[in-house]
């Protein structure tokens, strides 16, 4: 009887610890098997322990870096007549109200007239070398000369003079051998020496000439890029619609004065322009499985031309992070993100709070106030999943990870268990992820774990539209300043 009511009690734990995990609506209970939150790796309460989510700070919030655009009202359409702008360097300038970052990339002429005043100098101090060598040369011979004659009289003279003549004479005789030797050997080797490097030095003379001559038939034409930039500039692309830029290309944004001016893809259209593309998946023809510096500076192709003489269609590319950091620092920010199937379908998930910390936080994500037809995993996690499981893939508060930098909240220090070394591309991992736009491009869009590298779902996955296993075709990041709209 004991042997019974012991085996009982067993059963009874057994039960209940099977169901710690699932998440029960008040009603009917059905027998479910635990989902593992990545297509592969199940979760049981004998298994790995999970870490929590770090606390997290509230994105940037406050007061707006812009008025709210206001509606222009209907006017008669002026003409105005257009002003003559200076032109400087080959490039036609704009008025400096529009914000002027145009690069000439006509300096070469200058450097190189530089270069040949230095170098004619130094060739005019060399030819007067050449030329004191050899008067002192001719000084020399005249001198040997004269030796010879003198020594011919002597010996005339001292024939008779004895063994110290004839000692003397020796010495003499030696002398002017080696004398003569060096005059009629050494110093003309020395001088064609000199000569043959004058000879190089008017070579190279003769070919900056030319390179110089290139240059300035180059520069009769106004230069040209194969990617011209337009002359708006601004902060960023927000900055740049107000300034009059409203068609979507590549712009320069400068928006801290103390750093270089970079290139990026402006969104003008899209909710009514301002948008400064971040990140553009489009084709797979950039890799994302990169390493931590890559994802800090940037990498991927900013924008091409389609035959309309701008780069009005994005590449692929990663802004970097440093980058986005700043951008979104600067003030209240939002993102949008704008996803496409393989079937043409189109959704997207907007955050009206957007921010990325700096390197020294390893680039902390903090959003909030999500809207739109995507859902949204980044703050709720993989809807699909419960309990834990959903809870690992919430990406709010997350580190940036990379495959040579973990950062991930999955066992840290476990180089078996790195999220961006198995989902192929840096993210804000969890353990691991309800989105993965930075993951492998698969074309077709369904794959299976089975092509993937490590098994995993790699892709490039948002869960919360089309599940792990299927991988997006298109995939853009999208931020600008937060404003409230105008009514």
């Amino acid at each position: 009887m004991k042997w019974l009511l012991l085996l009982c009690l067993c059963v009874y734990a057994v039960q209940c610890q099977e169901s710690d995990y699932d998440d029960e609506d008040e009603g009917e209970k059905t027998e479910t098997k635990p989902l593992d939150p990545r297509g592969h790796r199940p979760l049981e309460k004998s298994g790995e322990t999970y870490t929590p989510a770090r606390n997290v700070p509230p994105p940037i919030s406050g007061g707006n870096r812009y008025r709210g655009r206001p509606t222009e009202a209907p006017v008669e359409r002026q003409v105005h007549e257009k002003e003559e702008q200076p032109d400087a360097g080959g490039c036609t300038h704009a008025s400096e109200q529009m914000g002027v970052l145009c690069p000439t990339g006509c300096e070469l002429k200058t450097a190189m007239l530089k270069q040949e005043k230095n170098v004619k100098n130094e060739v005019s101090k060399l030819e007067k070398d050449v030329d004191d060598l050899s008067r002192s040369s001719n000084t020399i011979y005249n001198y040997v000369d004269g030796m010879s004659n003198a020594l011919r009289e002597r010996q005339i003279i001292s024939d008779g003079n004895g063994d110290t003549v004839s000692q003397y004479t020796d010495d003499l005789e030696t002398q002017h051998a080696f004398v003569k030797e060096a005059i009629n050997t050494v110093f003309p080797s020395n001088i064609r020496i000199l000569q043959g490097v004058l000879e190089k030095i008017r070579l190279k003379i003769l070919r900056v000439e030319k390179a110089i001559l290139a240059q300035k038939e180059g520069c009769t034409e106004p230069c040209t890029v194969s990617c011209p930039i337009p002359v708006v500039s601004g902060k960023e692309c927000e900055d740049i619609y107000r300034k009059g830029g409203k068609d979507s290309g590549m712009y320069l944004i400068q928006p801290d004065s103390f750093y270089a001016p970079y290139k990026v893809y402006c969104d003008q259209t899209t909710q009514n322009g301002g948008w400064t593309t971040i990140q553009n998946r489009m084709d797979g023809s950039v890799d994302f499985g990169r390493r931590w510096d890559d994802y800090r500076r940037g990498f991927g192709n900013i924008a091409f031309d389609t035959g309309k003489g701008h780069c009005n269609i994005p590449g692929e590319y990663w802004l970097g992070n440093d980058r986005i950091s700043q951008l979104s620092k600067s003030g209240p920010t939002e993102i949008l993100m704008e996803m496409q199937d393989w079937s043409s379908n189109k959704v997207h998930a907007q955050y009206r709070q957007f921010t990325v910390q700096s390197e020294t936080t390893n680039y902390l994500l903090a959003i909030n106030g999500y809207s739109g037809n995507a859902g949204n995993g980044l703050l709720e996690g993989a809807s699909t999943l419960f309990g834990e499981n959903r809870t690992m893939t919430i990406h709010n508060g997350m580190k940036f990870s990379t495959y040579d930098r973990d950062n991930d909240n999955w066992t840290p220090g476990d180089p078996s268990k790195q999220c961006s070394r198995q989902d192929g591309g840096g993210w804000w991992y969890n353990r691991c992820h309800s989105a993965n736009p930075n993951g492998r491009y698969y074309w077709g869009g369904a794959y299976t774990k089975n092509m993937a590298k490590h098994g995993t779902d790699d892709g490039m996955v948002w869960m919360n539209w089309k599940g792990s296993w299927y991988s997006l075709k298109t995939m853009s990041m999208k931020i600008r300043p937060f404003f409230a709209p105008t009514r």
